[in-house]
């Protein structure tokens, strides 16, 4: 395994289930990215609803829920200018036409061995990440939160943070990868949620398209 969560997941990386592991082993030299397809089920919290709508244009979270919606995922690995291994997932969800992104470049900080989420297109909100294995599944929470403002980064107020959790498996007896996401709010409760599955193939990248990278780049990192 090579990539950003071996470095925060260290020995316990051999523990993961051999596709999960493949999945999430993606480094800078690869060239190629990963491609999913499936169905998600989506649920939103309505007291969020207005913050939401506000969202989809920095492909962040959306207003939209649904079952059996068309999903896509776009896995790459990239370097940036300053030396940093990047894992730029890109998730769509496809609402009758619409097509919403959500979008996350994982980063590693190798001076510090902490792992970071830049969530949507430019950066804007950062999130520390901290992955474990269970039953072979990665599982992923998040903890500290910054918003960044130019070269700045302003931690988020305990109470506005959100608690994210994600669960990723592989299932060998229809040799499918189940996802569970949430969102959660101790503010507001429920944010949003999906769960689903898919089936994933390689797909030959000799470059990483800039659009899968944050628009302001990684550099530096948070505090």
């Amino acid at each position: 395994m090579t990539g950003v969560y071996e470095y925060a997941l260290a020995e316990t990386a051999a523990d993961l289930h051999p596709e999960v592991r493949e999945r999430y082993a993606l480094g800078p030299d690869d060239a190629f990215a990963t491609v999913g397809r499936g169905r998600m089920d989506i649920t939103r919290g309505a007291v969020a609803l207005p913050v939401l709508y506000a969202m989809p244009t920095r492909n962040l979270l959306f207003p939209e829920s649904g079952e059996d919606v068309p999903f896509s995922v776009t896995t790459v690995g990239w370097r940036d200018p300053a030396g940093y291994e990047a894992l730029t997932t890109r998730r769509s969800f496809e609402f009758d036409g619409t097509v919403r992104r959500f979008d996350s470049t994982t980063v590693w900080d190798r001076d510090r061995e902490r792992l970071f989420d830049f969530l949507g297109t430019g950066g804007t909100v950062v999130s520390e990440l901290h992955p474990r294995v269970e039953d072979g599944a990665l599982v992923v929470e998040g903890g500290k939160q910054w918003t960044r403002v130019g070269g700045r980064y302003l931690p988020t107020p305990g109470p506005l943070g959100v608690d994210v959790t994600v669960r990723d498996r592989y299932d060998e007896s229809d040799e499918r990868f189940y996802v569970t996401a949430t969102v959660e709010s101790g503010l507001v409760g429920h944010i949003l949620g999906y769960r689903g599955s898919f089936t994933q193939e390689r797909r030959e990248m000799e470059r990483v398209p800039d659009d899968l990278k944050p628009v302001t780049g990684i550099d530096p990192l948070p505090p």
